[in-house]
């Protein structure tokens, strides 16, 4: 019995220890408090893939212990600091955020957050730091967030939060620090930021924000750092930020804020840095920005301010960067820099400054980078700029800079970039501007230098580029260039060099660019060329270069721009041209290359201009070229001995602008697929073999007559139209006879006029002393041939020439008395000369011209075509310019006066080819089309001084 009792209270026990467990663990898990839940629902939403948060469970009593959870001390802790910044978290915030009534401090930033931010984030009333930056959050600011009364800090950058700042952001009465840039903010700034009296720093740059700054940022009191760069915003800058005392920072720039200047934030005297670049600020520099004291860095650049730099400038003593540049200021540069000892870095390019460089700069010592280039300034390179020590970058290119360069520059300071191109500058290259081995950059274009590369320079390790294009260096090419392991840009092009180029131009394994065009190198190019695996464009055109390309040249599989145009080059072309996938360019026009063109050309798929004119191409078309489907620019394949008809696939080439296939032996018909040729702006089919109608496309029947010429066989168009009788024959041979006869009896006549024009101007030059003044091209290509024009006689106009030739050309084929004694005088007047004579009576102006305006006549027509393009704009303004006919007959003939001085002999038409022109000009005005390699003159020119 007793052991029945005791075996039955053992049970009891046990069931009591059990039933006792049980309800602990309840109580337990029931014990886990409301901010536990809340935080608990928090991590439920997002996605620990470190578990970073492995410690938040719901068994504890509160969670003060878990990660990133702070909780006060005392009988009954609460959450008020809660930090999940980089811990790799995704998902979204949730609403429960908003139970967290104590918390003070969140921390989410660095994470992977997406959503938006929840509107109960409004119901954490105590918070005074908030971070949601460098997450994936979207969505607007809710406006719940303007009841957090307490705080003080916000940054929400670097995230895709859109729309605009809502009014109640001005109810943040604590704020200090406001940070949201790079996010996807629009619309205007309220107008209650005027409310944010403790408000110091304002950092919202690159979003959308756009509308005006609004005045009431005046009150804004304790503001030090304004940002509000890469925004839309635009209207004047508010003259109330003149109020803002307590301003550091102004960041505006890239916006489109207007107007002027506001002299009043010559008031905000501890300011350090003004960025205000990249908008549309207009009217002077006001000279109130001398009261800024302790400005460091100034950022005007590439805004629409004039006027003169003010004198006041020189008060900013403090400043250590000014930067001026890309605007329309104009006079001197003051003086008053020189005060700024600490100045280290001045930039003032791309303006109208004129007159001298001050030699006051060169009391600079802390001067690092100076740039002055793009202005109008005249006179000597200070010469107190070689003692600068400090200077790395020095530019001064396009201005009208002359005199020598210091000879001891280089020597003091470790120069890094060097760029004088573009001025009027003689003398010698300073031997010592890589002395301490830091130049990388050594750009002389376009100056009067002359003499040999110094050794100084040869040698100089760390070169990356040497530009010398357009001077007149002397010498054989530099083979110590290719020692220099650095150097990928070799540009010694326009300049006298002579001999061979070596073979040890194999060694420049960088070697990206190599231009040595128009010089007087000779020889059979090196095979070692083909070493150069970087190799982008190689151009050696206009040389005296002999023999065959080498075969090993194809190894250049990077190369774009293949130049080899005006040499002595022959026999056949390599037949791994083809290969050459990344050509874009390829000319090898007046050579002599013999033998059939490569079939393989067909495969160069990025090329977009080939020119193979003028040498001696024997055989067929290739079919194949029809597959440059990239050819846009122009196919050249004219004055060749090339047989054959005309392959059809050429009509696929639909960017096609310019075909010329003049001057061969072609035969057969012009492809009817040339009417799929919708590109086509000018071709030349002239002297071949041609036969049959033209196909019926507008640019075939509206083109002139010379076009066509030599092809006995052609009809249709402007050659009148094709008989399918017997006797079409002589009907065509009729209409090609009538051309003819024209041709005689016009050059009659237009011989003639042309001695008028010639018989006064003579008379004129009897009555007075003639002086001659050779063009800077004459100067420099002595030619056989007399290059002797007669400037012609004030008042004499492009009418009055028109009248004399019509005069004449009126007798309809009668030849003047005078026409034996006028060719006499033509043959004195070559075609360059008359090509100036055409250019005086068009323009207006003399033969020399100023050296701002181009230093003659024709350097000055070419940049004027280059600049404005062809347009009425370069005629004498006395002309009658209201008949567009009468204009656009002028533009045709200033046209022909542009071939006729084209720089290189060859490229000129004959006197003969001048007078096809010229009657052409009276049938189609306006409209020129040529018929021999001097297609392109101006853009074989351009790069010429």
């Amino acid at each position: 019995m007793s052991a029945h009792f005791r075996s039955k209270r053992v049970f009891e026990l046990r069931l009591a220890g059990i039933l006792l467990v049980s309800i602990l663990l309840i109580c337990t898990t029931e014990a886990l408090n409301s901010e536990g839940q809340r935080l608990l629902e928090l991590k439920n939403s997002l996605h620990d893939e470190f578990n970073h948060l492995q410690n938040w469970k719901s068994t504890d009593q509160t969670p003060c212990s878990w990660t990133g959870v702070n909780c006060t001390s005392g009988y009954e802790p609460v959450v008020w600091s809660l930090n999940m910044s980089s811990m790799n978290l995704s998902g979204t915030l949730s609403p429960s955020i908003g139970g967290l009534v104590n918390l003070q401090y969140f921390d989410l930033s660095y994470n992977m957050i997406t959503g938006d931010i929840p509107k109960a984030i409004g119901n954490c009333s105590l918070l005074q730091l908030l971070y949601l930056n460098n997450n994936q959050l979207s969505g607007e600011i809710p406006a719940e967030l303007g009841e957090l009364s307490f705080l003080e800090r916000l940054n929400i950058c670097n995230n895709r939060i859109s729309g605009s700042l809502p009014e109640e952001f001005g109810r943040l009465s604590s704020l200090v620090e406001f940070v949201a840039y790079t996010n996807k903010l629009t619309g205007p700034l309220p107008h209650s930021i005027g409310n944010l009296k403790n408000l110091k720093t304002i950092r919202a740059g690159q979003n959308e924000i756009s509308g005006s700054i609004p005045s009431e940022i005046s009150g804004c009191q304790s503001l030090k750092l304004l940002g509000l760069a890469q925004n839309k915003i635009g209207g004047e800058l508010p003259k109330e930020l003149g109020m803002l005392g307590n301003l550091t920072e102004v960041i505006l720039w890239e916006n489109q804020i207007s107007g002027f200047i506001p002299k009043e934030l010559g008031n905000c005297t501890n300011l350090e840095t003004l960025a205000l670049y990249s908008n549309t600020l207009t009217g002077p520099i006001p000279k109130e920005i001398g009261n800024l004291r302790f400005l460091k860095k100034l950022y005007l650049y590439r805004n629409g301010l004039n006027g003169t730099i003010p004198r006041e400038i020189g008060n900013l003593s403090m400043a250590a960067e000014i930067d001026f540049s890309e605007n329309f200021l104009t006079g001197e540069i003051p003086t008053e820099f020189s005060k700024i000892k600490g100045l280290r870095l001045l930039y003032l390019f791309q303006n109208q400054l004129t007159s001298v460089i001050p030699k006051e700069l060169s009391s600079l010592r802390n001067l690092t980078k100076l740039d002055l280039s793009i202005n109008h300034l005249t006179g000597p390179i200070p010469s107190g700029f070689q003692y600068l020590t400090e200077m790395l970058q020095l530019q001064l290119f396009d201005n009208s800079l002359s005199g020598g360069i210091p000879q001891g520059l280089g020597l003091h300071s470790r120069l890094w970039v060097v760029d004088f191109s573009d001025n009027d500058l003689t003398g010698r290259i300073p031997p010592h501007l890589c002395q301490l081995s830091n130049l990388i950059l050594l750009n002389l274009d376009s100056n009067r230098l002359y003499g040999n590369i110094p050794t100084g320079v040869l040698n100089c390790q760390t070169l990356v580029q040497l530009r010398l294009v357009g001077n007149n260096f002397t010498g054989g090419f530099p083979s110590e260039l290719c020692k220099l392991v650095n150097l990928s840009a070799i540009e010694l092009d326009q300049n006298s060099f002579t001999g061979p180029v070596p073979p040890e131009i194999g060694n420049c394994q960088r070697l990206q660019r190599l231009h040595m065009a128009n010089n007087y190198f000779t020889s059979e190019l090196p095979k070692e060329i083909g070493n150069l695996f970087q190799l982008v464009t190689f151009n050696a055109s206009s040389n005296l270069l002999t023999g065959r390309i080498p075969p090993e040249v194809v190894n250049c599989k990077m190369l774009q721009r293949l130049d080899l145009s005006h040499n002595s080059f022959s026999d056949a072309l390599p037949d791994g041209l083809g290969t050459l996938l990344q050509l874009e360019l390829l000319r090898l026009s007046e050579n002599k290359f013999s033998g059939n063109i490569p079939p393989a050309l067909g495969n160069l798929s990025h090329l977009t201009e080939l020119q193979m004119g003028g040498n001696s191409f024997s055989g067929q078309i290739p079919p194949a070229l029809g597959s440059l489907s990239s050819l846009q620019i122009a196919m050249n394949l004219s004055y060749n001995n090339l047989t054959g008809s005309i392959p059809p696939e050429l009509g696929n080439l639909i960017l096609l602008e310019f075909l010329l296939l003049n001057n061969n032996h072609l035969n057969g018909e012009i492809p009817i697929t040339f009417e799929n040729l919708s590109s086509l702006l000018g071709c030349n089919f002239s002297y071949n073999e041609l036969t049959g109608p033209l196909p019926s496309i507008p640019l075939f029947q509206n083109m002139a007559n010379s076009s066509f010429l030599g092809n006995k066989g052609l009809c249709g168009g402007p050659l009148g139209y094709c008989s399918g009788d017997p006797s079409s024959g002589s009907v065509v041979q009729k209409n090609l006879d009538a051309p003819r006869g024209r041709i005689i009896t016009i050059v009659a006549a237009i011989v003639g006029g042309v001695s008028l024009v010639l018989i006064i101007v003579i008379l004129y030059f009897m009555r007075r002393p003639t002086e001659t003044a050779p063009s800077i091209h004459d100067q420099e290509n002595p030619s056989t041939e007399s290059d002797i024009y007669f400037p012609l006689k004030d008042g004499l106009t492009f009418q009055d020439l028109s009248k004399s030739m019509s005069a004449v050309a009126g007798s309809y084929g009668y030849i003047a008395p005078e026409y034996a004694y006028t060719m006499k005088v033509t043959e004195k007047c070559d075609i360059y000369s008359y090509g100036v004579v055409l250019l005086e009576l068009l323009t207006g102006k003399t033969p020399v011209q100023p050296l701002d305006q181009g230093g003659d006549l024709v350097t000055w027509a070419r940049q004027y075509v280059r600049e404005h393009s062809l347009t009425s704009g370069i005629l004498d303004e006395r002309l009658d310019l209201e008949d567009q006919s009468t204009v656009a007959h002028m533009i045709y003939v200033l046209k022909i006066a542009l071939l006729c001085t084209s720089m290189s002999p060859s490229d000129r038409p004959s006197m003969r080819e001048v007078v096809l022109m010229l009657i052409e000009s009276n049938e189609r005005e306006g409209n020129l089309t040529l018929s021999s390699t001097y297609v392109f003159p101006l853009k074989d020119d351009a790069s010429r001084k």
